[in-house]
C-alpha cells in the first residue's frame, strides 16, 4: 500500500504539473474556453490507462507455475527499468517541461484547436501507463492487490487536490524538495522490484545452487517476520524478504548503490516547475 500511495501521488502530481501548466498558459492568453478539448484528452486517456491496466491484471493473474514466474520476473524488471529512467527524465527535462508545452499549445492554437486534446491524451497517457506498470509490479512484491489498489487511489486524490491547489495559487509545495525525496525513494523501490525479478527468474530456471540460493538470513517471528503488518509494507515498498537469497540481497545492492550514488552526485538537477498563478488582467 506504501508502494501503490508513493507512485500514484508522485506520478499523479506530475500529470496534474502538467495540466495545471496547460491550463495557465490558456488563461494567460485569454483562451479559458478552450479547455474543454484538454479535459476530453485527460479523461479518454484515463479510461484507456484505467481499462488497459485492469485487462493485463487479469490477463497475468490467469497463469500459474513457470509461466506466472516468467511474467513476473521480466514484468519487475521492467518496471524497474522504466522506473529509473523515469526518475532521471524528471530531474533532467523538468525544467524545459514548460516551454516545450508552450511551444505545442501555440502550434496547436494556430492550427487547430481540437489538437490540444492530443497533447493532454499523450501527457496523461505516458503517465498512466507507467503507472499501470509500477502498480502491477508493487502488487508482485505487496500482502495483496487490493491494498495495492486503495493506496493507489489515495495517492490520486491527494495528487489531485495538490494540483488544484497548486493552479489556483493557494499553496505552495516545494517541488524541488518533493521530488528529491520522492525519487530516493523511488530508487529503493526500483532496487526491490530488481531483486524481485532477478528472484523469479532465478526461481524459473532452477537455479539451487548454494552459492545463489541459499538465504542470507531468516526471520521467523517479530515484527519483520512474514505475515505482519511491517513485513509486508516493507515487502512493497522496499522489495524486504524475510528469507532472502543470497543472489537476490546481491542483486539488490548491486542496483541501489550504483544508481543511489548517480542520483545523489548533483542534487542541484532537481527543479522546480509549479506553474505560476496567471493574475486576472493578464
Amino acid at each position: 500500500m506504501g508502494a501503490s500511495f508513493l507512485i500514484t501521488l508522485r506520478e499523479g502530481l506530475e500529470v496534474a504539473l502538467v495540466l495545471a501548466i496547460i491550463l495557465a498558459y490558456l488563461d494567460q492568453r485569454h483562451e479559458p474556453g478552450l479547455s474543454r478539448p484538454v479535459w476530453i484528452g485527460t479523461a479518454v486517456a484515463a479510461a484507456v490507462c484505467l481499462v488497459a491496466g485492469v485487462a493485463f491484471h487479469l490477463v497475468v493473474g490467469e497463469f500459474e507455475g513457470h509461466t506466472e514466474q516468467a511474467i513476473e520476473g521480466v514484468l519487475a524488471l521492467a518496471a524497474a527499468g522504466v522506473l529509473t529512467w523515469m526518475i532521471f527524465w524528471m530531474r533532467g527535462h523538468a525544467r524545459e517541461l514548460r516551454g516545450e508545452l508552450h511551444h505545442r499549445i501555440d502550434a496547436a492554437l494556430a492550427h487547430n484547436p481540437a489538437t490540444l486534446a492530443v497533447i493532454a491524451f499523450v501527457a496523461v497517457a505516458r503517465e498512466g501507463f507507467e503507472t499501470a506498470l509500477f502498480l502491477l509490479g508493487a502488487e508482485t512484491n505487496s500482502a495483496s492487490g487490493g491494498e495495492v489498489v486503495v493506496g493507489g487511489l489515495a495517492g490520486l486524490v491527494v495528487a489531485a487536490l495538490l494540483g488544484v491547489a497548486l493552479h489556483k495559487g493557494t499553496h505552495h509545495l516545494d517541488l524541488r524538495r518533493f521530488f528529491h525525496w520522492t525519487g530516493a525513494l523511488l530508487v529503493a523501490f526500483a532496487a526491490g522490484l530488481f531483486a524481485k525479478g532477478v528472484h523469479e527468474l532465478r526461481e524459473l530456471f532452477g537455479i539451487e545452487w548454494s552459492v545463489v540460493a541459499a538465504p542470507v538470513w531468516t526471520i521467523t517471528s517479530g515484527p519483520l517476520a512474514k505475515g505482519s503488518q511491517v513485513h509486508d509494507f516493507l515487502a512493497g515498498l522496499f522489495g524486504w524478504s524475510a528469507s532472502p537469497e543470497r543472489i537476490r540481497v546481491a542483486a539488490y545492492l548491486a542496483y541501489l548503490v550504483p544508481v543511489a550514488w548517480l542520483y545523489v552526485r548533483d542534487t542541484s538537477e532537481v527543479p522546480d516547475v509549479v506553474p505560476e498563478p496567471v493574475a486576472a488582467d493578464a
